[in-house]
């Protein structure tokens, strides 16, 4: 049997639970895409599935090897894959029920996959896919987003939140973002129209009558965002499902937000806008892959800038 060097978990646990070692290549199946992986990243799905948070929506089995996201080169295609060839450079995000980015070779669904912006490094384009969705799925999808309007991201210098100022900006609207102090002038490179250090003081004494608010934090800071909207705003969550009663007693609305796939056709689109100069990738640090659990300590540390990158192959 074929093998590969992989991060492997064989039970929920910290971070030193995440082991390099040996694991089986992939198979590739019908509708799927075997891919040499160059990069991988962790983010925070990644350290919540490791601890057991995510046990109760995906009951995965062991030893599991985690990751959503990825760039590399197709090894093969299996049966009805028409649009990769092997070769191309594709980056993508993989199933969340199935993970297994973080891997030398890694098997995945055509329809999550798109060709790599020729503009990024592998490390770069693997930094985008899972913050893109994320940021698609609750702008895009679910508040409809769209010129003129206004909206508050929070924690805008994290993965999410800095794909998600750029793409607010890319469909016309006035962004209002928050970041602790150090991390101000990041945000508004790449784009907010206003920025609020959300240590300074409470963010909704700055901010009023915005359309939209992404929330990525969930808690208190969730809680006192209903009184920033303008009637019928919305509040899109992707980290907790808003209150109901709150909102209609804001006579706002309110809607959970899921990164789900297939993700071809959003990639496809940023990739688009990544060759417009409309969307860039924010790094916060390059690892090898074999430091995975020091990649996710500081994940969990809660105070990276834009996505932490695995670093497989060159």
């Amino acid at each position: 049997m074929a093998t590969m060097k992989a991060i492997q978990l064989h039970a929920y646990g910290g971070a030193g639970d995440l082991h390099f070692e040996d694991a089986p290549r992939p198979s590739v199946g019908d509708g799927e895409v075997l891919i040499r992986v160059h990069a991988t990243t962790v983010n925070p799905f990644d350290t919540a599935a490791r601890a057991g948070y995510m046990a109760g929506w995906y009951p995965y089995s062991f030893p599991l090897i985690p990751g959503l996201d990825l760039a590399g080169v197709v090894v093969s295609v299996g049966a009805g894959v028409d649009d990769f060839a092997p070769g191309d450079e594709v980056y993508g995000r993989s199933d969340p029920a199935h993970l297994g980015a973080n891997a030398e070779y890694a098997s995945i669904a055509a329809a999550d996959l798109a060709l790599k912006p020729a503009s990024l490094s592998f490390a770069e384009a693997a930094s985008l896919p899972h913050s893109a969705l994320s940021a698609w799925r609750a702008l895009v999808d679910g508040a409809n987003i769209g010129a003129g309007q206004k909206v508050l991201i929070h924690a805008a210098a994290g993965g999410v939140g800095t794909v998600g100022v750029q793409l607010a900006k890319a469909r016309g609207a006035y962004v209002i973002a928050t970041a602790s102090g150090p991390k101000l002038d990041l945000v508004r490179q790449l784009g907010a129209d206003e920025v609020i250090d959300y240590t300074a003081g409470p963010f909704e004494d700055a901010v009023h009558d915005v359309d939209i608010v992404l929330d990525t934090v969930g808690g208190d800071t969730q809680a006192r965002s209903w009184g920033v909207l303008k009637p019928g705003g919305i509040l899109v969550s992707l980290v907790q499902p808003p209150d109901a009663e709150a909102a209609a007693a804001r006579g706002a609305r309110q809607q959970f937000a899921m990164a789900l796939g297939p993700a071809h056709d959003i990639l496809a689109a940023l990739t688009d806008l990544v060759e417009q100069g409309r969307v860039r990738p924010v790094i916060d640090s390059v690892l090898p892959l074999a430091e995975a659990a020091a990649a996710h300590a500081k994940v969990e540390g809660r105070h990276t800038t834009g996505r932490v990158v695995l670093e497989v192959a060159s």
